[in-house]
């Protein structure tokens, strides 16, 4: 079951600030979609701006 879950995790398409990267690739601030940035699997998502905001994976960054 845990496999499982952690599949899911991989695919989650946002992330908030403060949470662990789920998968390596593109990620923009959902606020600023041009704007991306370069994440790895279990960083930690930042502040955009000093505002606290949701990431979401680039198209050009998916597998």
């Amino acid at each position: 079951m845990k496999r499982i879950a952690l599949l899911r995790e991989r695919h989650t398409p946002s992330a908030s600030t403060g949470t662990h990267c789920p998968a390596s690739g593109l990620w923009a601030p959902a606020d600023s979609p041009d704007e991306a940035h370069a994440f790895f699997e279990g960083q930690v998502f930042p502040a955009f701006r000093g505002i606290a905001t949701v990431w979401r994976r680039s198209a050009t960054g998916q597998d």
